[in-house]
Protein backbone atom coordinates (compact mmCIF):
# COMPACT_ATOMS: atom_id res chain seq x y z
CA UNK A 1 0.00 0.00 0.00
CA UNK A 2 1.69 3.27 -0.61
CA UNK A 3 0.90 6.14 1.87
CA UNK A 4 0.59 9.77 -0.21
CA UNK A 5 1.16 12.87 1.03
CA UNK A 6 -1.42 14.36 3.66
CA UNK A 7 -3.79 16.79 2.73
CA UNK A 8 -6.31 18.78 3.93
CA UNK A 9 -9.46 20.91 3.29
CA UNK A 10 -13.03 21.80 2.55
CA UNK A 11 -16.45 22.50 0.85
CA UNK A 12 -19.87 22.99 1.84
CA UNK A 13 -20.57 21.10 4.41
CA UNK A 14 -23.49 21.19 7.17
CA UNK A 15 -24.04 22.02 10.15
CA UNK A 16 -25.26 20.27 13.64
CA UNK A 17 -27.42 20.87 16.31
CA UNK A 18 -29.07 19.95 19.46
CA UNK A 19 -32.39 18.85 20.10
CA UNK A 20 -33.14 18.61 24.09
CA UNK A 21 -37.00 17.67 23.26
CA UNK A 22 -39.11 18.45 26.46
CA UNK A 23 -35.79 19.06 28.48
CA UNK A 24 -35.15 22.47 29.95
CA UNK A 25 -32.26 24.02 28.71
CA UNK A 26 -29.53 25.30 30.95
CA UNK A 27 -28.84 29.20 30.61
CA UNK A 28 -26.48 30.46 28.07
CA UNK A 29 -23.84 31.73 30.02
CA UNK A 30 -23.88 28.06 32.37
CA UNK A 31 -24.19 25.93 29.11
CA UNK A 32 -21.66 28.05 27.42
CA UNK A 33 -19.10 27.29 29.87
CA UNK A 34 -19.98 24.29 31.09
CA UNK A 35 -19.87 22.65 27.40
CA UNK A 36 -16.05 24.79 27.04
CA UNK A 37 -15.01 22.97 30.08
CA UNK A 38 -16.19 20.03 29.26
CA UNK A 39 -14.76 19.65 26.09
CA UNK A 40 -11.50 21.34 27.09
CA UNK A 41 -10.82 17.88 29.05
CA UNK A 42 -11.37 15.82 26.54
CA UNK A 43 -9.23 17.94 24.20
CA UNK A 44 -5.48 19.20 23.98
CA UNK A 45 -5.66 22.98 24.53
CA UNK A 46 -4.22 23.67 21.03
CA UNK A 47 -7.26 22.05 18.95
CA UNK A 48 -9.94 24.28 20.63
CA UNK A 49 -9.87 27.95 20.10
CA UNK A 50 -12.03 30.83 21.34
CA UNK A 51 -12.73 34.27 20.46
CA UNK A 52 -10.77 35.65 22.93
CA UNK A 53 -7.60 33.89 21.11
CA UNK A 54 -5.18 35.91 18.60
CA UNK A 55 -6.09 32.73 16.10
CA UNK A 56 -9.93 32.31 16.07
CA UNK A 57 -10.42 35.48 13.71
CA UNK A 58 -7.95 34.15 11.54
CA UNK A 59 -9.38 30.49 11.70
CA UNK A 60 -12.73 31.29 11.08
CA UNK A 61 -11.81 33.51 7.74
CA UNK A 62 -9.36 31.23 6.41
CA UNK A 63 -12.03 28.51 5.20
CA UNK A 64 -14.67 31.26 4.08
CA UNK A 65 -14.86 31.42 0.03
CA UNK A 66 -17.45 34.09 0.19
CA UNK A 67 -16.62 37.54 0.98
CA UNK A 68 -20.70 38.16 1.79
CA UNK A 69 -20.46 35.82 4.85
CA UNK A 70 -17.44 37.47 6.28
CA UNK A 71 -19.03 40.54 7.90
CA UNK A 72 -22.08 38.16 9.53
CA UNK A 73 -19.74 35.28 10.60
CA UNK A 74 -17.83 37.80 12.43
CA UNK A 75 -20.48 39.79 14.45
CA UNK A 76 -22.05 36.35 15.32
CA UNK A 77 -19.21 34.36 15.72
CA UNK A 78 -19.07 30.53 16.99
CA UNK A 79 -18.52 29.47 20.89
CA UNK A 80 -15.27 27.90 20.06
CA UNK A 81 -13.47 26.37 16.83
CA UNK A 82 -12.17 22.70 17.51
CA UNK A 83 -9.77 21.39 14.78
CA UNK A 84 -10.00 18.00 16.01
CA UNK A 85 -7.01 15.20 14.53
CA UNK A 86 -8.50 12.51 15.90
CA UNK A 87 -12.16 10.38 16.32
CA UNK A 88 -12.16 11.02 20.12
CA UNK A 89 -11.82 14.77 19.44
CA UNK A 90 -15.32 15.05 17.70
CA UNK A 91 -17.58 11.91 20.08
CA UNK A 92 -16.33 14.79 22.54
CA UNK A 93 -18.19 17.50 20.83
CA UNK A 94 -20.49 15.85 20.22
CA UNK A 95 -21.43 14.06 23.67
CA UNK A 96 -20.29 17.19 25.39
CA UNK A 97 -22.90 19.79 23.13
CA UNK A 98 -25.78 17.32 23.33
CA UNK A 99 -24.91 17.36 27.57
CA UNK A 100 -24.59 21.19 27.33
CA UNK A 101 -27.06 21.98 25.04
CA UNK A 102 -24.56 24.04 22.16
CA UNK A 103 -25.04 22.92 18.67
CA UNK A 104 -22.43 21.99 16.45
CA UNK A 105 -21.62 23.23 12.67
CA UNK A 106 -19.43 21.33 10.51
CA UNK A 107 -17.13 22.24 7.73
CA UNK A 108 -14.37 20.40 5.46
CA UNK A 109 -13.17 23.60 4.15
CA UNK A 110 -15.76 26.31 3.68
CA UNK A 111 -17.48 26.50 0.16
CA UNK A 112 -21.16 25.49 0.69
CA UNK A 113 -22.68 28.28 -0.87
CA UNK A 114 -24.75 29.54 2.01
CA UNK A 115 -21.86 29.28 4.84
CA UNK A 116 -24.29 26.84 6.55
CA UNK A 117 -20.78 24.81 8.02
CA UNK A 118 -19.68 28.48 10.13
CA UNK A 119 -22.86 30.63 10.39
CA UNK A 120 -26.15 30.01 12.04
CA UNK A 121 -28.98 32.58 10.41
CA UNK A 122 -30.77 31.59 13.62
CA UNK A 123 -29.63 33.25 17.28
CA UNK A 124 -28.17 30.33 19.09
CA UNK A 125 -25.23 29.46 20.86
CA UNK A 126 -22.71 26.98 18.41
CA UNK A 127 -19.29 25.44 17.98
CA UNK A 128 -17.53 24.69 14.59
CA UNK A 129 -15.84 21.44 14.04
CA UNK A 130 -13.28 22.15 11.18
CA UNK A 131 -11.96 18.96 9.68
CA UNK A 132 -9.39 20.51 8.49
CA UNK A 133 -7.15 18.48 9.94
CA UNK A 134 -8.34 15.09 9.28
CA UNK A 135 -6.49 15.40 5.73
CA UNK A 136 -5.08 11.64 4.92
CA UNK A 137 -4.94 10.31 2.10
CA UNK A 138 -3.75 6.49 1.96
CA UNK A 139 -3.88 5.15 -1.57
CA UNK A 140 -3.53 1.48 -2.65
CA UNK A 141 -2.58 0.99 -6.50
CA UNK A 142 -3.01 -2.37 -6.42
CA UNK A 143 -6.59 -2.34 -5.07
CA UNK A 144 -7.85 0.90 -7.11
CA UNK A 145 -9.03 2.05 -3.94
CA UNK A 146 -8.27 5.32 -1.56
CA UNK A 147 -8.82 5.99 2.38
CA UNK A 148 -9.30 9.76 1.99
CA UNK A 149 -10.11 12.04 5.25
CA UNK A 150 -12.82 14.36 4.93
CA UNK A 151 -10.87 17.51 5.46
CA UNK A 152 -8.91 16.69 2.42
CA UNK A 153 -9.08 19.20 -0.52
CA UNK A 154 -9.92 17.98 -4.39
CA UNK A 155 -6.53 19.22 -4.90
CA UNK A 156 -4.86 17.20 -2.22
CA UNK A 157 -6.73 14.03 -3.38
CA UNK A 158 -5.83 14.33 -6.68
CA UNK A 159 -1.87 14.41 -6.23
CA UNK A 160 -2.23 12.10 -3.30
CA UNK A 161 -3.90 9.60 -6.42
CA UNK A 162 -2.01 11.02 -9.43
CA UNK A 163 1.56 10.74 -7.74
CA UNK A 164 1.07 6.67 -6.03
CA UNK A 165 -1.11 5.73 -8.65
CA UNK A 166 -0.29 7.89 -12.32
CA UNK A 167 -2.70 5.47 -13.82
CA UNK A 168 -5.98 5.89 -11.84
CA UNK A 169 -7.85 9.13 -11.50
CA UNK A 170 -11.24 10.10 -8.87
CA UNK A 171 -14.14 11.31 -10.54
CA UNK A 172 -14.74 14.71 -8.76
CA UNK A 173 -14.98 18.30 -9.46
CA UNK A 174 -13.04 21.44 -10.57
CA UNK A 175 -12.09 23.59 -7.76
CA UNK A 176 -9.02 22.36 -6.00
CA UNK A 177 -9.63 23.98 -2.75
CA UNK A 178 -13.11 22.40 -2.02
CA UNK A 179 -13.09 19.63 0.54
CA UNK A 180 -13.94 16.15 -0.07
CA UNK A 181 -16.52 16.15 3.35
CA UNK A 182 -19.44 17.76 1.63
CA UNK A 183 -18.58 17.43 -1.63
CA UNK A 184 -19.19 13.54 -1.22
CA UNK A 185 -22.03 14.45 0.54
CA UNK A 186 -23.67 16.24 -1.82
CA UNK A 187 -23.28 14.17 -4.52
CA UNK A 188 -20.19 15.03 -6.77
CA UNK A 189 -20.39 16.01 -10.22
CA UNK A 190 -17.72 16.81 -12.40
CA UNK A 191 -16.32 16.09 -15.79
CA UNK A 192 -15.69 12.01 -15.34
CA UNK A 193 -19.01 11.88 -14.69
CA UNK A 194 -20.02 10.71 -17.50
CA UNK A 195 -17.92 7.65 -17.81
CA UNK A 196 -17.59 6.90 -14.49
CA UNK A 197 -20.87 8.49 -11.93
CA UNK A 198 -20.70 11.12 -9.33
CA UNK A 199 -18.04 10.96 -6.27
CA UNK A 200 -20.98 9.43 -4.43
CA UNK A 201 -21.28 6.45 -6.75
CA UNK A 202 -17.75 5.61 -6.16
CA UNK A 203 -17.67 5.54 -2.21
CA UNK A 204 -17.05 1.76 -1.21
CA UNK A 205 -16.98 2.60 2.75
CA UNK A 206 -17.08 5.25 5.45
CA UNK A 207 -16.36 5.95 8.91
CA UNK A 208 -18.90 8.37 11.03
CA UNK A 209 -19.63 9.80 13.95
CA UNK A 210 -23.21 9.41 14.92
CA UNK A 211 -25.35 11.58 17.00
CA UNK A 212 -24.97 9.85 20.06
CA UNK A 213 -21.20 10.40 19.68
CA UNK A 214 -20.27 6.68 18.93
CA UNK A 215 -17.90 5.75 16.34
CA UNK A 216 -19.05 3.68 13.42
CA UNK A 217 -15.71 1.86 11.28
CA UNK A 218 -17.34 0.57 8.24
CA UNK A 219 -20.47 0.38 6.56
CA UNK A 220 -21.79 -2.36 8.40
CA UNK A 221 -21.73 -1.10 11.62
CA UNK A 222 -23.97 2.07 9.51
CA UNK A 223 -26.47 -0.43 8.38
CA UNK A 224 -27.78 0.15 4.85
CA UNK A 225 -29.86 3.22 4.99
CA UNK A 226 -27.24 5.24 6.71
CA UNK A 227 -24.77 3.80 3.83
CA UNK A 228 -27.03 4.64 1.32
CA UNK A 229 -27.93 8.39 3.40
CA UNK A 230 -24.42 9.93 3.73
CA UNK A 231 -23.81 9.00 -0.17
CA UNK A 232 -25.62 11.86 -1.40
CA UNK A 233 -28.32 12.65 1.35
CA UNK A 234 -26.86 16.07 1.86
CA UNK A 235 -23.80 17.28 4.57
CA UNK A 236 -24.56 16.65 8.24
CA UNK A 237 -28.12 15.50 8.72
CA UNK A 238 -26.93 12.16 9.93
CA UNK A 239 -23.49 12.52 11.86
CA UNK A 240 -20.04 13.78 11.20
CA UNK A 241 -18.06 11.51 8.46
CA UNK A 242 -14.25 11.34 9.39
CA UNK A 243 -12.84 9.20 6.88
CA UNK A 244 -14.41 7.62 2.91
CA UNK A 245 -12.81 4.50 0.61
CA UNK A 246 -13.46 5.33 -2.67
CA UNK A 247 -13.22 3.78 -5.89
CA UNK A 248 -10.45 4.52 -8.29
CA UNK A 249 -11.04 4.45 -12.08
CA UNK A 250 -8.44 3.89 -14.70
CA UNK A 251 -7.35 6.93 -17.23
CA UNK A 252 -4.85 6.40 -20.11
CA UNK A 253 -1.58 8.23 -19.61
CA UNK A 254 -2.69 11.43 -21.78
CA UNK A 255 -6.08 13.13 -21.79
CA UNK A 256 -6.82 15.74 -23.70
CA UNK A 257 -8.57 19.41 -23.12
CA UNK A 258 -9.43 22.25 -25.15
CA UNK A 259 -11.20 25.20 -24.61
CA UNK A 260 -13.17 26.66 -27.51
CA UNK A 261 -14.89 30.16 -27.12
CA UNK A 262 -17.25 31.78 -29.49
CA UNK A 263 -18.76 34.87 -29.25
CA UNK A 264 -22.29 35.83 -30.62
CA UNK A 265 -21.36 36.95 -33.83
CA UNK A 266 -19.23 33.72 -34.22
CA UNK A 267 -22.74 31.27 -33.69
CA UNK A 268 -22.02 30.88 -29.96
CA UNK A 269 -25.79 30.65 -29.63
CA UNK A 270 -26.34 28.10 -32.67
CA UNK A 271 -23.23 26.20 -30.74
CA UNK A 272 -25.11 26.28 -27.23
CA UNK A 273 -28.51 25.11 -28.70
CA UNK A 274 -27.03 22.16 -30.61
CA UNK A 275 -24.42 21.52 -27.73
CA UNK A 276 -27.94 20.32 -25.70
CA UNK A 277 -28.71 17.04 -27.21
CA UNK A 278 -25.14 16.35 -28.76
CA UNK A 279 -23.13 16.15 -25.30
CA UNK A 280 -25.17 13.96 -23.34
CA UNK A 281 -25.37 11.86 -26.12
CA UNK A 282 -21.20 12.07 -26.87
CA UNK A 283 -19.25 8.58 -26.41
CA UNK A 284 -18.74 8.17 -22.66
CA UNK A 285 -15.02 9.17 -22.56
CA UNK A 286 -15.33 12.28 -23.67
CA UNK A 287 -17.13 15.38 -22.09
CA UNK A 288 -17.84 18.73 -23.20
CA UNK A 289 -18.89 21.18 -20.78
CA UNK A 290 -20.05 24.84 -21.61
CA UNK A 291 -19.54 27.99 -19.35
CA UNK A 292 -21.31 31.14 -20.73
CA UNK A 293 -20.63 34.81 -20.08
CA UNK A 294 -20.62 37.87 -21.26
CA UNK A 295 -22.48 36.94 -24.27
CA UNK A 296 -19.65 34.16 -25.65
CA UNK A 297 -19.97 30.43 -24.71
CA UNK A 298 -16.63 28.77 -23.68
CA UNK A 299 -16.50 25.06 -24.66
CA UNK A 300 -14.31 23.19 -22.17
CA UNK A 301 -13.55 19.29 -22.74
CA UNK A 302 -11.74 16.63 -20.73
CA UNK A 303 -11.23 13.39 -23.64
CA UNK A 304 -9.62 10.20 -22.01
CA UNK A 305 -7.66 10.08 -25.13
CA UNK A 306 -5.38 11.57 -27.52
CA UNK A 307 -6.25 15.06 -29.69
CA UNK A 308 -6.55 13.30 -32.84
CA UNK A 309 -9.86 11.01 -31.64
CA UNK A 310 -11.57 14.16 -29.94
CA UNK A 311 -10.92 16.24 -33.47
CA UNK A 312 -12.45 12.96 -35.29
CA UNK A 313 -14.97 12.51 -33.09
CA UNK A 314 -16.63 16.42 -33.07
CA UNK A 315 -15.95 16.76 -36.23
CA UNK A 316 -18.37 14.03 -37.13
CA UNK A 317 -20.88 14.86 -34.07
CA UNK A 318 -20.39 18.78 -33.24
CA UNK A 319 -18.84 19.99 -36.73
CA UNK A 320 -20.21 23.58 -35.51
CA UNK A 321 -17.72 24.03 -32.83
CA UNK A 322 -14.93 23.97 -35.50
CA UNK A 323 -12.31 22.14 -33.30
CA UNK A 324 -9.02 22.11 -34.43
CA UNK A 325 -6.05 20.01 -33.44
CA UNK A 326 -4.19 23.42 -32.51
CA UNK A 327 -7.14 24.26 -30.18
CA UNK A 328 -6.20 20.51 -28.33
CA UNK A 329 -3.76 20.04 -25.50
CA UNK A 330 -2.47 16.48 -24.09
CA UNK A 331 -1.34 15.96 -20.98
CA UNK A 332 -1.53 13.88 -18.10
CA UNK A 333 -5.15 13.28 -15.76
CA UNK A 334 -3.18 15.20 -12.90
CA UNK A 335 -1.83 18.01 -14.98
CA UNK A 336 -4.98 18.27 -16.63
CA UNK A 337 -6.72 18.72 -12.95
CA UNK A 338 -4.74 22.07 -12.57
CA UNK A 339 -5.03 23.10 -15.78
CA UNK A 340 -8.61 23.17 -15.94
CA UNK A 341 -9.18 25.64 -13.29
CA UNK A 342 -5.57 27.46 -13.03
CA UNK A 343 -4.77 27.71 -17.17
CA UNK A 344 -1.58 28.39 -18.45
CA UNK A 345 0.00 29.05 -14.93
CA UNK A 346 -0.25 25.27 -14.27
CA UNK A 347 2.06 25.21 -16.62
CA UNK A 348 4.69 27.48 -15.17
CA UNK A 349 3.62 26.93 -11.52
CA UNK A 350 4.88 23.04 -9.97
CA UNK A 351 1.59 21.12 -9.52
CA UNK A 352 2.46 20.65 -5.43
CA UNK A 353 2.32 24.51 -5.06
CA UNK A 354 -1.59 24.33 -7.62
CA UNK A 355 -2.83 21.25 -5.72
CA UNK A 356 -1.87 21.24 -2.57
CA UNK A 357 -2.53 25.08 -1.58
CA UNK A 358 -5.63 25.35 0.76
CA UNK A 359 -5.40 29.17 1.08
CA UNK A 360 -7.33 31.10 -1.21
CA UNK A 361 -7.94 35.18 -1.50
CA UNK A 362 -11.55 36.30 -0.73
CA UNK A 363 -13.03 37.53 -3.69
CA UNK A 364 -16.10 39.30 -4.34
CA UNK A 365 -19.36 38.32 -3.26
CA UNK A 366 -21.28 35.47 -4.62
CA UNK A 367 -24.92 34.08 -4.85
CA UNK A 368 -25.62 30.58 -6.62
CA UNK A 369 -28.31 28.58 -8.05
CA UNK A 370 -28.93 25.44 -9.97
CA UNK A 371 -31.36 23.95 -12.46
CA UNK A 372 -31.66 20.82 -14.58
CA UNK A 373 -32.90 20.61 -18.12
CA UNK A 374 -34.29 17.79 -19.66
CA UNK A 375 -35.80 19.42 -22.49
CA UNK A 376 -33.59 21.22 -24.97
CA UNK A 377 -33.99 24.75 -25.47
CA UNK A 378 -34.77 26.59 -28.42
CA UNK A 379 -32.43 28.76 -30.63
CA UNK A 380 -34.67 31.80 -29.61
CA UNK A 381 -34.77 31.09 -25.88
CA UNK A 382 -30.56 31.16 -25.72
CA UNK A 383 -30.75 34.14 -27.83
CA UNK A 384 -32.54 35.92 -24.65
CA UNK A 385 -30.36 34.32 -22.20
CA UNK A 386 -27.41 36.03 -24.35
CA UNK A 387 -28.65 39.26 -23.94
CA UNK A 388 -30.51 39.05 -20.90
CA UNK A 389 -31.75 42.69 -20.20
CA UNK A 390 -30.01 43.21 -17.00
CA UNK A 391 -26.56 42.32 -18.81
CA UNK A 392 -26.38 39.50 -20.86
CA UNK A 393 -24.46 37.67 -18.27
CA UNK A 394 -22.28 40.71 -17.72
CA UNK A 395 -23.22 40.66 -14.44
CA UNK A 396 -22.87 36.66 -14.02
CA UNK A 397 -22.33 32.79 -15.70
CA UNK A 398 -24.29 29.79 -16.37
CA UNK A 399 -22.15 26.96 -16.34
CA UNK A 400 -23.79 23.84 -18.12
CA UNK A 401 -22.29 20.29 -16.94
CA UNK A 402 -23.82 17.45 -19.54
CA UNK A 403 -24.99 14.05 -18.09
CA UNK A 404 -25.92 11.20 -20.04
CA UNK A 405 -23.22 8.11 -20.14
CA UNK A 406 -23.33 6.39 -16.73
CA UNK A 407 -25.42 9.01 -15.11
CA UNK A 408 -27.97 7.98 -17.34
CA UNK A 409 -27.45 4.11 -16.44
CA UNK A 410 -27.78 4.51 -12.22
CA UNK A 411 -31.27 4.25 -10.77
CA UNK A 412 -32.61 7.65 -9.14
CA UNK A 413 -32.98 5.57 -6.08
CA UNK A 414 -29.35 3.67 -6.53
CA UNK A 415 -27.85 7.19 -4.17
CA UNK A 416 -30.21 9.57 -2.93
CA UNK A 417 -28.84 12.10 -5.85
CA UNK A 418 -32.12 11.59 -7.93
CA UNK A 419 -31.30 13.16 -11.30
CA UNK A 420 -30.48 10.58 -13.50
CA UNK A 421 -32.88 9.01 -16.63
CA UNK A 422 -33.64 11.91 -19.05
CA UNK A 423 -31.63 14.68 -17.33
CA UNK A 424 -29.72 16.18 -20.46
CA UNK A 425 -27.57 18.82 -18.80
CA UNK A 426 -27.09 20.59 -15.42
CA UNK A 427 -27.25 24.60 -14.95
CA UNK A 428 -25.58 26.83 -12.15
CA UNK A 429 -25.96 30.13 -12.18
CA UNK A 430 -23.56 32.31 -10.28
CA UNK A 431 -23.24 35.92 -9.96
CA UNK A 432 -20.52 38.18 -8.56
CA UNK A 433 -20.35 42.10 -7.19
CA UNK A 434 -18.61 43.70 -5.01
CA UNK A 435 -20.69 43.51 -2.40
CA UNK A 436 -22.04 45.78 0.91
CA UNK A 437 -24.48 45.24 3.33
CA UNK A 438 -27.14 47.84 4.35
CA UNK A 439 -26.51 50.48 6.95
CA UNK A 440 -26.37 49.24 10.53
CA UNK A 441 -27.45 45.51 9.18
CA UNK A 442 -26.22 42.37 8.07
CA UNK A 443 -28.68 42.54 4.97
CA UNK A 444 -26.78 41.57 1.85
CA UNK A 445 -27.44 44.10 -1.06
CA UNK A 446 -27.05 42.21 -4.32
CA UNK A 447 -27.56 42.83 -7.84
CA UNK A 448 -30.76 41.34 -9.13
CA UNK A 449 -29.23 39.57 -12.52
CA UNK A 450 -29.65 35.91 -11.07
CA UNK A 451 -33.03 36.49 -9.62
CA UNK A 452 -34.20 37.27 -12.80
CA UNK A 453 -33.00 34.73 -14.78
CA UNK A 454 -33.85 32.20 -12.93
CA UNK A 455 -37.41 33.33 -12.73
CA UNK A 456 -36.89 33.30 -16.67
CA UNK A 457 -35.88 29.81 -16.81
CA UNK A 458 -38.91 28.50 -15.01
CA UNK A 459 -40.86 27.04 -17.70
CA UNK A 460 -37.85 25.53 -19.52
CA UNK A 461 -36.48 23.51 -16.72
CA UNK A 462 -37.47 20.65 -14.44
CA UNK A 463 -40.97 20.89 -12.97
CA UNK A 464 -43.35 19.58 -9.89
CA UNK A 465 -40.25 20.42 -8.23
CA UNK A 466 -38.26 22.18 -9.98
CA UNK A 467 -34.92 20.08 -9.41
CA UNK A 468 -31.56 21.33 -8.37
CA UNK A 469 -28.47 20.17 -7.04
CA UNK A 470 -27.66 20.02 -3.05
CA UNK A 471 -24.20 20.96 -3.29
CA UNK A 472 -25.38 24.16 -4.50
CA UNK A 473 -27.43 25.05 -1.24
CA UNK A 474 -30.38 27.60 -2.10
CA UNK A 475 -31.86 29.32 1.36
CA UNK A 476 -34.72 30.73 -1.34
CA UNK A 477 -36.12 27.39 -1.44
CA UNK A 478 -36.90 27.70 1.96
CA UNK A 479 -35.59 26.51 5.53
CA UNK A 480 -36.77 24.68 8.13
CA UNK A 481 -39.29 24.55 10.86
CA UNK A 482 -38.86 23.74 14.86
CA UNK A 483 -41.89 22.35 16.69
CA UNK A 484 -41.18 21.01 19.60
CA UNK A 485 -37.50 20.75 19.21
CA UNK A 486 -37.26 18.84 16.01
CA UNK A 487 -37.70 20.36 12.66
CA UNK A 488 -40.37 19.70 10.60
CA UNK A 489 -41.00 17.10 7.71
CA UNK A 490 -43.23 19.08 5.91
CA UNK A 491 -40.73 22.15 6.09
CA UNK A 492 -38.13 20.09 5.20
CA UNK A 493 -39.77 18.90 2.29
CA UNK A 494 -40.46 22.03 0.58
CA UNK A 495 -37.06 22.43 -0.29
CA UNK A 496 -35.67 18.62 -0.05
CA UNK A 497 -38.06 17.71 -2.52
CA UNK A 498 -36.19 19.84 -5.11
CA UNK A 499 -32.69 18.18 -4.11
CA UNK A 500 -33.40 14.58 -3.77
CA UNK A 501 -36.32 13.83 -5.00
CA UNK A 502 -38.34 10.89 -3.94
CA UNK A 503 -35.31 9.98 -1.94
CA UNK A 504 -36.52 12.69 0.41
CA UNK A 505 -38.69 10.54 2.38
CA UNK A 506 -36.36 7.43 2.51
CA UNK A 507 -33.83 10.20 3.85
CA UNK A 508 -36.22 11.74 6.33
CA UNK A 509 -37.17 7.60 7.86
CA UNK A 510 -33.39 7.24 8.15
CA UNK A 511 -33.00 10.24 10.13
CA UNK A 512 -35.63 9.27 12.36
CA UNK A 513 -33.43 6.02 12.80
CA UNK A 514 -30.12 7.31 13.63
CA UNK A 515 -31.08 10.80 15.05
CA UNK A 516 -35.12 10.72 16.12
CA UNK A 517 -34.11 14.23 18.41
CA UNK A 518 -32.88 15.75 15.63
CA UNK A 519 -29.08 17.19 17.23
CA UNK A 520 -27.97 17.61 14.00
CA UNK A 521 -29.93 19.88 12.67
CA UNK A 522 -29.38 23.49 10.72
CA UNK A 523 -31.47 25.74 8.18
CA UNK A 524 -31.60 22.69 5.71
CA UNK A 525 -30.86 19.78 7.20
CA UNK A 526 -33.09 16.78 6.36
CA UNK A 527 -35.66 16.64 9.45
CA UNK A 528 -36.94 13.28 10.77
CA UNK A 529 -39.81 11.92 9.39
CA UNK A 530 -41.48 11.47 13.16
Amino acid sequence: MVVATPITHLVLTACFFLACFNLPLPSLASSSSDFLRCLSTNVPSELLLTPGSPSFKPLLVSSIRNAKFVAPATARPPLCILTPTKASHIQAAVRCGRRHGVRLRVRSGGHDNEGLSYLSQRPEVFAVVDLAKLHTVRVDPREATAWVGSGTTLGELYYAVGKAAPGLAFPAGVCPTVGVGGLFTGGGQGLLMRKYGLSADNILDATIVDADGNLLQGKKAMGDDLFWAIRGGGGGSFGIVLSWKVRLVPVPPRVTFFNVTKTMEQGAVDAVTKWQTVAPALPDDLTVRVVVQQRQANFQSLYLGNCSGVVATLRDRFPELGVKYGDCREMSWLQYTAYLYFGDASNKIPLEVLLLNRTMTIGPFVKNKSDYVNKALTNNTWHNIFTWPLGGAAHGELILEPHGGRMAKIADAETPFPHRSGVLYNIQYVQFWNGTTAAGTNSIIMPNWINTMYDYMAPFVTKNPRAAYSNYRDLDFGVNKVVGGVSTYDSGKVWGERYFGANFRRLAMTKRKVDPADYFRNEQIVPPLL
